[in-house]
């Protein structure tokens, strides 16, 4: 059998602190990457275009990034199950390597694979994780069991050591010219498009750019200032204060390590005590994606429906007029439609605007937080399962939340954070004439709306919100 592993990359399209490929390069010379297009994924109904092309653009410059170092990203199309056992036994492999992954498909899925290399005599890398700081084994209560609430788990998570960065991938060995034919008639292909697989979408159109080098220069740009005025600038989303790091962490187009460290830095470097603090909330963020994760590894059913009892059969309302128009903009709540427009506009929204319309559509619409969930997929270029589904169980008070019910007041919330109305004239045009102090308020006059062409609010939020706490107490009893 040959020294070559391959490195079977998922969410991790570096390969510099790539904790598994690391691991292979430190067994063999003879490194060669894969990754497949997985039909099981791409075919499903929650795809986002833009993803898929930030995805694809994260590749092309992997595939540039393997080239550098001697060797070879490979790319297959189809389901792994079967692409990657025959892969390696085609190419007489010594090893496949992976990071591992919390969602549920990929645990599933993993576990066939390793099944399927067994059977073939090869070996693979035993449990590695990659994009987490701690794996979902080590962060435990006294009693030994997962956590659901967030701020034990963080007392106990930013009490352990964090890990340095691991080595980059440097002089790896490629494959020969004959196992390059090997591979090709195995099923490796040149790198699709976007619009190959049919997704259309321009890579010109990405709010945020693809690849290692656009993430670590973000990750840069991010701790050089930004960061130091966090805790004051994140909740305003006309301001550019937030590190927009959220698509390179879903993908792996920076390793967690590398910016963990780079947030320990800005500390040491920090001058006052409230840059200080500007940091650590954020490393509070990056605790709270963990905390995620770990709860979507512990508690697969997750991703199906609610954590509460209270949630798990209440009774949503079915109005697709009304969800029709929170999907395209339309509620008559500027900094709700603002919001709405950006995501369909850009595949990106603020992170105080997610909680926003999350809120206003299980609270004010009473429209179960499944369906913005797959909203929120099928349009996000960061959409990750276990965020997505922690924020939206967060937003609908169905989840691992120590406060029964958190409603939001659209008007309130705009009052707060967007003043000056700066963010909702932005993807609200035709609102750019009204009085600043109606616009934030949403007190848009009816004659004004007609006026612009703005429709009328869909439903009285003061109104909604009683009906909802009715049906929740309802629920509780019984």
């Amino acid at each position: 059998m040959s020294e070559l592993i391959l490195f079977w990359h998922r969410r991790d399209l570096r390969i510099s602190d790539n904790t598994g490929l690391a691991a292979a390069r430190r067994q063999s010379p003879q490194v060669v990457g894969v990754f497949c297009l997985d039909r099981n994924i791409l075919e499903r109904d929650d795809v986002a275009p833009a993803r898929v092309t930030y995805m694809i653009g994260c590749l092309q410059a992997l595939q540039e990034r393997y080239a550098q170092a001697g060797s070879q990203l490979l790319i297959l199309h189809g389901d792994p199950v079967q692409a990657i056992p025959e892969l390696a036994a085609a190419l007489n492999a010594k090893a496949v390597f992976w990071n591992w992954d919390v969602e549920p498909y990929s645990q599933i899925r993993d576990r066939t694979i390793i099944d399927a290399l067994k059977e073939k005599g090869i070996e693979f890398l035993e449990e590695n994780w990659d994009q987490i700081l701690h794996s979902p084994t080590e962060i435990r209560t006294g009693g030994n069991a997962p956590y659901t609430v967030y701020s034990p788990f963080w007392k106990n998570w930013s009490s352990k050591p964090k890990a340095k960065p691991v080595e980059n991938l440097e002089a790896a060995e490629g494959l020969t010219a004959a196992e390059q034919e090997i591979a090709k008639k195995t099923g490796a292909i040149a790198l699709p498009t976007a619009k190959d697989l049919g997704f259309i979408w321009e890579v010109g159109d990405l709010v945020i750019q693809p690849g290692e080098a656009a993430a670590q220069e973000r990750l840069a740009e991010f701790t050089d200032k930004a960061i130091t005025e966090y805790q004051e600038q994140r909740n305003f989303p006309a301001a550019d204060g937030t590190s927009q790091l959220s698509a390179a962490l879903k993908f792996g187009a920076i390793g967690i390590r590398t910016i963990w460290q780079a947030t320990v830095e800005a500390q040491e470097n920090s001058r006052s005590e409230e840059t200080a603090a500007s940091i650590r909330t954020w490393q509070q963020e990056l605790a709270w994606r963990e905390f995620y994760q770990h709860a979507m590894y512990h508690f697969p059913a997750l991703a199906e429906g609610a954590y509460r009892e209270a949630f798990k059969n209440f009774p949503w309302e079915t109005n697709d007029e009304h969800f029709q128009a929170w999907c395209e903009g339309r509620t008559g709540y500027p900094i709700v439609d603002a919001a709405m427009r950006q995501l369909n506009e850009s595949g990106w929204m603020h992170n105080r605007c997610r909680m926003i319309v999350a809120s206003f559509l299980t609270k004010d619409l009473l429209i179960s937080p499944q369906l913005g969930e797959k909203y929120f997929m099928q349009k996000l270029i960061d959409a990750d399962l276990s965020a997505n589904n922690g924020g939206w169980q967060w937003s609908a008070s169905s989840g691992m939340d120590p406060k029964p019910v958190r409603i939001f007041n659209p008007a309130s919330q705009a009052q707060k954070f967007d003043p000056d109305g700066e963010y909702i004239r932005r993807w609200l045009p035709e609102l750019r004439s009204i009085d600043t102090e109606y616009l934030v308020t949403g007190k848009i006059t009816p004659l004004e709306r007609r006026a612009v062409g703005y429709p009328e609010p869909i439903v009285d939020h003061k109104i909604r919100q009683q009906q909802f706490k009715q049906r929740y107490q309802e629920q509780k009893s019984l």
